[in-house]
């Protein structure tokens, strides 16, 4: 409806132009917006304020001209017209044109809401991107969650996706993994002097010894792992349990129905030559210089605050080179769009990975890749906050939440805020089944819709299609504010695509719900008037078929009984 809008507005302006009542000749951005308050109509435009300086006239004497310019007689789906203020024009839909809305929701029906705007470019999603250490902890969860969203809002709007997770399975943590697994293979416990500093203590770290001793095999993704039992051997201890938890992790995911097209390896980087490569790339441009032993990357010329260290004197790598080297492989497979997500702990990388891609002149652009960092979460149960696993022992983890509360209470639960919002995870909220509950609030306007079907269906009422549907008796205030938020809901999905932020979907769909439940509370669907039945029923095959599509955009399941 914005759209039609919005060409109205548009052929209203070039009529001006035309007939020399504007003279300007500079047809500005259109923008159409909700005003803030109902009272003033559906839709307000600020285009005439944005005419005034090139056509120095005040903006309500412009808004008049365009006004007058205006011809809905195609169209048919302006009620009134006013100008407000300075030269706000604000629009009245009417009340059929809004009810045409149920005729595309019909049409579309599981497409409602998709759009071709990605016209089906390329762009590869990270995401999640553990390091093999132990269970996912809630942070991953929560990335998981957005990422994942991400990933169904962009091909939802017709871009080509490719989910990729990114296993950092080299450097000091992996070695501590190693160590600690080894010490547990030795009979050595947490406490004892002879555990290794920084080692990892969590129950699993028993479980993965347990398994290595007893020699079994893992597959994990292309890894196919065979433990040696050999409590000396670290290197094999290292590769069985960097496969065993890689595992563990994709069975988390999977349970969270999270999945991904690619998986990639730190440890390749080096073993391909990767790493070395950019290295002696960055040299050869310039860009580095040695100081105390060890090589810098003058990261200051393209933004950094201060220079930094690619390579310490005793000759590691800093974690920020092989990064430089994975993110020059994405844009070395063809990927011109890529979007990070990840924790706000990795915001002082960004600017250090844009830095080393600019500096090897590769032809990357400024700003590239994207990124959407995600808050903490904290978990409270009891009013009290919940910091440990039985199994990690120092964090929550994601399977703890899903055991306990569902994956699609987790699922919409991580979904609910801005992603750089900090999270409150209530438990206790998470399992009610009550209206009080976001989730279950959703789910069962969905499952009470296809309640009413069956109600309607034993007294011989069937769910109509468009034509017989009799629309035009939809009038009361509860049944065009259900009709507008179904117009509404294509937008949502477009705006949330673009700007990375799937909460507007779980606002939506609450406020979608909420008017569900305020005109079921108001009006009777079933009726002595059978047209009128036929449209309320028609009107709620509409609003279960947009629940079911929003929700199947946040992974999350639409139940037709609760």
């Amino acid at each position: 409806m914005k759209d039609r809008v919005r060409s109205l507005v548009a052929e209203g302006i070039e009529r001006c132009f035309a007939d020399g009542s504007l003279t300007s000749h500079q047809m500005p951005a259109i923008v159409i917006e909700k005003p803030a308050h109902a009272e003033h109509g559906d839709f307000a435009c600020t285009v005439a304020m944005s005419l005034a300086k090139a056509e120095r006239k005040a903006p309500r004497v412009i808004a008049e001209t365009i006004v007058a310019h205006i011809n809905d007689s195609a169209e048919g789906i302006i009620g009134g017209i006013e100008i407000a203020g300075p030269g706000f024009i604000n629009f009245r839909i009417k009340n059929d044109a809004w009810s045409r809305t149920l005729a595309a929701v019909e049409a579309k029906g599981k497409s409602f809401g998709l759009s071709t705007i990605g016209e089906g470019r390329k762009v590869q999603v990270e995401f999640v991107s553990a390091n093999p250490t132990g269970p996912l902890h809630i942070g991953h969860g929560r990335g998981a969650a957005i990422g994942d969203t991400i990933c169904r809002l962009l091909a939802a709007t017709g871009w080509d996706v490719t989910r990729e997770f990114y296993y950092n399975d080299a450097g000091a943590q992996i070695a501590s993994l190693a160590l600690s697994v080894q010490a547990r293979c030795l009979g050595i416990e947490p406490g004892d002097p002879r555990w290794p500093t920084d080692g990892y203590q969590g129950d699993y770290i028993r479980d993965v010894a347990r398994s290595y001793l007893d020699r079994e095999t893992v597959d994990s993704g292309d890894q196919h792992v065979t433990a040696a039992g050999d409590p000396n051997d670290l290197d094999a201890i290292r590769r069985f349990a960097v496969a065993y938890l890689r595992r563990e992790q994709d069975q988390d995911l999977l349970a969270f129905d999270v999945h991904f097209d690619v998986y990639s390896l730190e440890s390749s980087l080096y073993t391909e030559g990767r790493v070395e490569e950019v290295v002696r790339r960055l040299i050869e441009n310039g860009h580095t210089f040695e100081q105390d032993g060890a090589l810098w990357l003058r990261t200051t010329d393209f933004g950094d605050d201060k220079d930094r260290v690619m390579r310490k004197s005793e000759g590691s790598y800093t974690y920020f080179v092989p990064d430089v080297a994975y993110h020059l492989a994405k844009w070395e497979r063809g990927f011109t769009r890529v979007i990070n997500e990840q924790g706000a702990d990795h915001h002082s990388t960004i600017t250090r990975v844009r830095a080393g891609l600019q500096a090897l002149n590769a032809g990357i652009p400024q700003g590239w890749p994207e990124y959407v960092l995600h808050q903490m979460v904290t978990v409270m149960r009891g009013g009290e906050e919940v910091k440990i696993s039985k199994r990690a022992g120092s964090y929550v983890t994601l399977r703890d939440l899903i055991d306990e509360v569902g994956r699609d209470a987790t699922r919409f639960f991580f979904l609910m805020r801005k992603p750089d919002s900090q999270l409150v995870f209530d438990i206790d909220l998470a399992k009610q089944q009550s209206l009080e509950n976001p989730v279950y609030y959703v789910q069962y306007a969905h499952a009470r819709i296809c309640s009413i079907f069956d109600t309607a269906a034993e007294r011989g009422f069937t769910v109509p299609v468009y034509a017989d549907a009799h629309v035009e008796l939809l009038g009361t205030p509860e049944e065009i504010a259900l009709v507008k938020l179904l117009g509404s809901f294509p937008e949502v999905v477009e705006g949330s695509a673009l700007a990375f932020e799937p909460h507007r979907i779980t606002y939506c769909l609450q406020e979608l719900a909420g008017a569900f439940h305020s005109f079921y509370n108001r009006n009777r669907v079933i009726t002595e008037e059978k047209d009128l039945s036929a449209a309320r029923l028609f009107l709620l095959k509409c609003v279960a078929q947009v629940l079911k599509n929003g929700l199947a955009l946040l992974g999350v399941s639409a139940p037709e009984k609760m």
